[in-house]
C-alpha cells in the first residue's frame, strides 16, 4: 500500500473479485479499503489462497497497464532494505505518477498493452544487500547474444574511441557478448564522454540487450541524447527526467516499459527505468551531489544501478574524469575493474598544469600566496587571448560578491534580524540576508561598531566585472544558475563559470583558471577535497592539449594532496588514499554509517528501542539545523543490512504508537555533520 508509515511496510492480501479478474495483473495500480479509508496501492502477486481467513476485496483495479515490472519491484525491495526505509517510499521514485492521457496514447501504439520482461538472469547478493563489498558476479555468460534483438538491425559499434584505453575494447566485447563486465573508467582530458558511452549502449544492443544511463543534469543529458542519437539513429531510445512534465516523463517511462524502445537515459529519476532484458547500466560522473535523491529513503543512483547489475547479473559501467572514495572501493575489492590510458597517452592529452603557490612561483611573484589573481594566471590568460583563444576562468561562487565581512575588523558581516551572511546583489547594491532576504541598509559590525563592507568571498558576475576591465574589448560571458550554457566559439573571450556550468569551447580553451581554490578546500566536508578535485578536472579536461597550446592554471599551494593529483591528472592516486584514509578513520565507504536526525527526546528514543548488531557505535549527539540533533551509528560493511533493518525496525514501533516527533534515517549520507 501507498502509506508511507513504517511499521506498515509489508504485503497485505485482498481479495480479486470476478469483475476485476482479468485486470487485476500483478504490476497494476489498485485501490483498496484499509482502516476505512481507501488508499492507493500496488498488486504485487496473485496467489490461490492465503493463510488469512478472513479477506477484503479489491475495490478498484485504477489502470490495467501493469507498471511495475517484477525485476523493478525486486530492485525496490533491495534499495528500501538497504536505506533502512519502506517499499512505499522507493515505488515512488521508481514508477512516475499516472498520467491518463499520455498512457491512452501510449498503450494505444501497443494493441495488447502487454508490457515485456525479460529482465535477464538474477544474480547472487552480496551479504550486507549492496554490490561494494566485494562480491564477484558469478561469472555466467549471459542469454544467446543473438537473442531478443531489435527489428531493423543491430546497432554499429566503432571501437576506436576506446583504443586509448587499453581495456576498452575488451569492455565493448563483453558489452556485445552479454557478459556482466563492471567497469570503472577515468575519462582522458578533452575525451567526448558523451560518444563514448553511446559506443557502450551500441555494443549492448549489438548482443541484443537494453540499458540505462544516468548522468547529473539536463545539460550532460542533452549532450548524452545528441550523441545516442547519433550513433544508434532517431527513436531507438527515450529520455526520463522529472524537468520534462507529468506527461513527457509518464510517456517516456511507458514507452520503455512496453519495450518499444529499449535504451533509457535521464537524470535520477531514470535509475529504476523498466528497460527490457536489461544489460548494462551506466552513471556519468557519479560524484556530483545531484545524484544524491533528496527524498526518503534518499538513495543514491550509483548504488541503486549496482544494486540492479548485482541483483540481474549484468554489466555496470562508472565512469568521469574524477574518481570517486566509492569507486575506488569496487576496484580494490575485485566488483569492478578500471579501464584507464596508459601514461603516455595521459601525458599527450593534458593540458599543461601549473599552480601558483610552489616555492618557484613565489620566488617570482611573493605576492601571488594572497593574490586573487596571480601574476602566473593574468599572463596565462592573455596569452591565451592573444593567441585568439578562449579562456575559461571557474569560481566557486555565483552572485557578485555572496559574502561580505567588516573592513575595519574582519568580522563576517551578519544578519542583525536572523544571523544569516550579508551579500551584495550589485556594485552599488545595498547588503541584504541570504537566509531571510532582510535589507541591512543601516548595517554596524557588532565587534567594532564600523560601518564599511568589504568582500570576503567574490561571486562569478564580480569576476566578470574586474576581468572585463583587466582586458577592455574582449567579449565576457557567465554561465551559471541564472543561465547555464551549453557551448561557446572558439575565438577569443572570457567565460566566467560556476562549477558544474562551464561550457564547451570549440576548438577547446586556450586557458582555464581556477580561482578560489579556498572555498572549495576548506570546506567542513568529509569529502572537500574529493569535491574539489572533481570540479576541477571537469573544468581543465576542457582545455586543448598542452601540444596544443593549452594551460591550466589552479591558485592553490602545489602541495596539498588534491592539487599534486590534478597537475598528475591522477584520480585513482588521490582516491586510493582517500580511501585509505577513511579506512583508518572509519568512515564511509570503508563502512557503513547512519544518521538519525530529530528532537533529541525522539532520537533518543529511537536508538532506545533499535536492536543494533553488538559491533555498532553510536556516536554524537551533534548540532543539526533547526534546533534538531543528529547521532550516528556506524558499523562494519557486512553488518550494513543488520544495522539498516534494525533502524527500519524501531522507526516502525514509533510510527505503530504514533510518536508526535518525526526523525530522519539517512544511511551513507553525504554530509554527515
Amino acid at each position: 500500500m501507498d502509506v508511507p508509515l513504517p511499521h506498515l511496510d509489508r504485503p497485505f492480501d485482498y481479495l480479486v473479485p470476478e469483475a476485476l479478474d482479468a485486470d487485476a495483473r500483478p504490476g497494476v495500480r489498485v485501490k483498496v479499503r484499509f482502516a476505512g479509508q481507501l488508499v492507493n496501492g500496488w498488486l504485487l502477486e496473485r496467489a490461490e489462497s492465503s493463510e488469512h481467513p478472513k479477506l477484503a476485496y479489491l475495490e478498484k483495479v485504477v489502470s490495467p497497464v501493469p507498471v511495475l515490472s517484477p525485476e523493478v519491484a525486486r530492485l525496490a525491495r533491495a534499495v528500501a532494505d538497504r536505506y533502512a526505509g519502506s517499499l512505499a517510499d522507493v515505488l515512488r521514485l521508481a514508477v512516475p505518477p499516472r498520467h491518463a492521457r499520455a498512457e491512452k496514447a501510449v498503450t494505444a501504439a501497443a494493441p495488447d498493452g502487454s508490457p515485456t520482461d525479460g529482465t535477464g538472469p538474477t544474480g547472487s547478493t552480496a551479504p550486507d544487500g549492496s554490490p561494494a563489498d566485494g562480491t564477484a558476479p558469478d561469472g555466467g555468460a549471459a542469454e544467446d547474444a543473438d537473442a531478443g534483438a531489435r527489428p531493423g538491425g543491430r546497432a554499429e559499434v566503432d571501437p576506436r574511441g576506446w583504443r586509448d584505453y587499453p581495456a576498452g575494447p575488451a569492455l565493448l566485447r563483453a558489452l556485445t557478448d552479454g557478459k556482466p563486465a563492471r567497469a570503472v573508467w577515468s575519462a582522458l582530458p578533452g575525451e567526448d564522454w558523451a560518444d563514448r558511452y553511446a559506443d557502450a549502449v551500441a555494443a549492448t544492443l549489438a548482443g541484443g540487450r537494453g540499458a540505462v544511463v544516468v548522468v547529473a543534469d539536463a545539460r550532460d543529458l542533452d549532450r548524452l541524447d545528441a550523441a545516442l542519437t547519433a550513433v544508434l539513429g532517431a527513436g531507438r531510445h527515450v529520455r526520463l527526467t522529472a524537468a520534462d512534465g507529468p506527461a513527457r516523463r509518464y510517456r517516456a517511462f511507458l514507452t520503455a516499459r512496453t519495450g518499444e524502445v529499449d535504451v533509457v537515459i535521464g537524470t535520477r529519476a531514470a535509475m529504476f527505468a523498466p528497460v527490457r532484458r536489461l544489460g548494462l547500466v551506466a552513471i556519468w560522473d557519479d560524484g556530483d551531489d545531484l545524484h544524491a535523491e533528496p527524498r526518503a529513503p534518499y538513495p543514491h543512483a550509483r548504488d541503486v544501478l549496482l544494486t540492479r547489475a548485482q541483483l540481474g547479473d549484468i554489466a555496470a559501467l562508472v565512469g568521469g574524469y574524477a574518481r570517486t572514495a566509492e569507486a575506488q572501493l569496487l576496484v580494490e575489492t575485485g566488483w569492478a575493474r578500471e579501464v584507464v590510458a596508459d601514461r603516455a597517452v595521459v601525458r599527450a592529452r593534458t593540458p599543461a598544469l601549473a599552480p601558483t603557490g610552489d616555492d618557484p612561483q613565489l620566488a617570482r611573484d611573493p605576492g601571488a600566496a594572497s593574490a586573487r589573481l596571480p601574476s602566473l594566471a593574468w599572463t596565462t590568460a592573455r596569452d591565451a587571448l592573444r593567441a585568439d583563444l578562449p579562456v575559461l576562468v571557474q569560481v566557486p561562487r555565483r552572485g557578485y560578491v555572496p559574502s561580505v565581512a567588516c573592513a575595519d575588523c574582519r568580522a563576517p558581516a551578519r544578519c542583525p534580524h536572523c544571523a544569516g551572511p550579508l551579500s551584495l546583489p550589485s556594485a552599488q547594491g545595498t547588503p541584504a540576508c541570504r537566509w531571510c532576504g532582510r535589507v541591512a541598509a543601516a548595517y554596524a559590525c557588532p565587534e567594532c561598531g564600523g560601518r564599511r563592507l568589504r568582500a570576503s568571498v567574490t561571486g562569478a558576475r564580480r569576476t566578470a566585472e574586474e576581468l572585463g576591465r583587466a582586458f577592455p574589448g574582449v567579449p565576457v560571458r557567465t554561465s551559471g544558475r541564472e543561465e547555464v550554457l551549453a557551448s561557446v566559439p572558439g575565438g577569443a573571450g572570457l567565460v566566467i563559470a560556476t562549477p558544474g556550468a562551464e561550457p564547451v569551447a570549440e576548438g577547446g580553451y586556450g586557458a582555464v583558471l581556477l580561482l578560489d581554490s579556498w572555498a572549495l578546500l576548506t570546506r567542513a566536508d568529509l569529502r572537500a577535497g574529493e569535491e574539489a578535485l572533481r570540479r576541477w578536472m571537469a573544468a581543465a579536461a576542457l582545455a586543448r592539449p598542452g601540444t596544443a597550446g593549452g594551460r591550466v592554471v589552479v591558485v592553490a599551494d602545489g602541495a596539498l594532496a588534491p592539487v599534486q593529483a590534478l597537475l598528475r591528472w591522477d584520480s585513482a592516486w588521490f582516491a586510493a588514499r582517500e580511501l585509505a584514509e577513511r579506512r583508518e578513520l572509519g568512515f564511509p565507504p570503508a563502512v557503513r554509517m547512519a544518521s538519525v536526525t530529530g528532537a533529541a527526546e525522539a532520537v533518543a528514543d529511537l536508538l532506545a528501542g533499535a536492536r543494533l548488531p553488538g559491533d555498532a557505535e553510536v556516536l554524537g549527539p551533534v548540532p543539526a539545523d533547526e534546533g534538531r540533533e543528529r547521532m550516528l551509528v556506524r558499523v562494519p560493511r557486512s553488518r550494513a543490512a543488520a544495522m539498516a533493518e534494525a533502524l527500519h525496525a524501531a522507526a516502525g514501533q514509533r510510527s505503530a504508537r504514533k510518536a508526535a516527533d518525526p526523525v530522519r534515517l539517512q544511511v551513507d549520507p553525504l554530509t554527515l555533520f
